[in-house]
């Protein structure tokens, strides 16, 4: 299933990020990179996901992407040397 949602990566002081979102705030996660906060994120967001389902709580439908094809536009962070 696909899933579109904001993240916000906040940069830390020691170094590093970390990713929250504002329609999940249960979903946190971190990463030493920008990369690998992002990579974390798909486990932070089926942990979240489980827990909601654990809850009975509805996800935000603004979050859940329709079955049928369709193009996707998304925006992502992309970092080089």
């Amino acid at each position: 299933m696909l899933f579109k949602l904001p993240l916000i990566l906040t940069p830390q002081p020691e170094g590093g990020f970390t990713v929250t979102s504002p329609l999940l705030p249960e979903l946190l996660t971190e990463g030493d990179t920008v990369e690998e906060a992002l990579a974390n994120t798909r486990d932070a967001l089926e942990a979240t996901l489980e827990l909601y389902r654990e809850l009975g709580r509805p996800l935000p439908s603004s979050i859940q992407l329709p079955a049928a094809p369709a193009p996707l536009w998304f925006e992502t962070v992309v970092a080089t040397s």
